[in-house]
């Protein structure tokens, strides 16, 4: 008697102890899940609570205007998502931009031409993205920051000793500020143009061995070298997208202002770089999909837009975004801490 009771004794703390790991696992697992609908979660609070506090902001007006104010840095963060993918960062996006304008302006000034003056601004992102990743990759420099940060202030010289007076010049074909200004359906174009930008990038990391590659070379560069992955290859054509999205998001702010202005894009690349990072992309690499930027650049544009219905000064305003950057940086933590968690308990359960 003694002997079953003692087996079942055993058997009962076998039994305890195996399921502790399993309803640890299933805790963390839960908690993982609301970390990936966090950032959606916290944009539809953000909204009902600021419908609350300014009934202005729900109208179909404003509503306009937040998208308009948010495509081109949504359009932008989308090729910043795809550098932070892999690890990378692109400080230079603000700057290639008011330079993609300035030559946009300037070809404007040569054709009227709204194809050549599109091409021209495409052309000129592409092109300085492709200098970004060159340098890096077979330059061999230890971060991209290096030679991003330089393109930053080369392309913001390079955009004032361009333009003419230095300053804003005005005109820009039509077509291109129907594509910027313009509304269809009721809704501004420039949401089209960032639903087709996403769609192209949901294509290229979902459907696409390339899209893969993405993510194996910024979840583990040593591994996806060893697996035969064109690395390089794939690091030098994320930067060229990056800059091709800067070169879109010109063609979007030189439609939407009739203008191009050697200032523009200022400080753009922060905005990006908190689109990412708060939509709950991780700057570790390998995690994060295109929802996350366009999600982020909603947040920032929402925001923005209520605090200036509130009145308040402009200066809050990056205080408030800035802070908003920290907590989305703790949260990337947090979230970290549970995988590594998850990954501990998921072992012990299979042994």
């Amino acid at each position: 008697m003694a002997d079953v009771t003692k087996e079942q004794a055993g058997t009962g703390s076998s039994s305890w102890i195996s399921e502790r790991p399993a309803e640890g696992f299933d805790a963390v697992s839960i908690g993982l899940r609301l970390l990936s609908f966090g950032p959606l979660l916290i944009l539809i609070l953000l909204i009902a609570a600021i419908s609350l506090l300014t009934p202005n902001f729900l109208k179909l007006g404003n509503l306009g205007n937040v998208v308009a104010q948010t495509a081109v840095i949504a359009i932008v963060a989308m090729g910043q998502q795809l550098v932070i993918l892999t690890r990378g960062i692109d400080l230079s996006v603000g700057s290639n931009l008011a330079l993609a304008t300035v030559v946009g302006g300037l070809m404007f000034r040569v054709v009227d031409s709204a194809p050549l003056v599109i091409l021209a601004m495409l052309l000129m992102g592409a092109t300085v993205g492709a200098i970004n990743g060159i340098v890096y990759v077979f330059g061999r420099l230890p971060h991209p920051f290096i030679i991003t940060l330089a393109t930053l202030i080369i392309c913001r010289g390079l955009a004032l000793e361009l333009a003419i007076g230095h300053t804003t010049m005005r005109g820009m074909p039509d077509v291109i500020t129907m594509i910027g200004g313009g509304s269809t359906f009721g809704l501004p174009n420039s949401f089209f143009v960032v639903l087709a930008v996403a769609s192209v990038a949901l294509v290229i990391t979902k459907a696409m061995v390339w899209g893969r590659w993405i993510y194996a070379v910024g979840g583990a560069p040593e591994a996806a070298l060893e697996m035969g992955i064109p690395t390089k290859g794939v690091l030098v054509s994320i930067y060229v997208i990056s800059g091709l999205c800067a070169g879109i998001g010109a063609v979007v702010l030189a439609g939407r202002t009739a203008a191009s202005s050697p200032l523009y894009g200022n400080l753009l690349e922060l905005d990006t770089i908190a689109a990412v990072i708060i939509g709950g992309a991780s700057f570790l690499g390998g995690r994060g999909h295109i929802g996350h930027a366009l999600i982020g650049a909603v947040m920032i544009g929402i925001i923005r837009n209520a605090l200036n219905l509130l009145g308040v000064d402009v200066f809050f305003q990056m205080i408030a975004v800035g802070l908003i950057i920290v907590i989305a940086v703790e949260a990337d933590m947090l979230r970290n801490h549970l995988e590594a968690r998850a990954r501990v308990l998921q072992a012990r359960r299979a042994q």
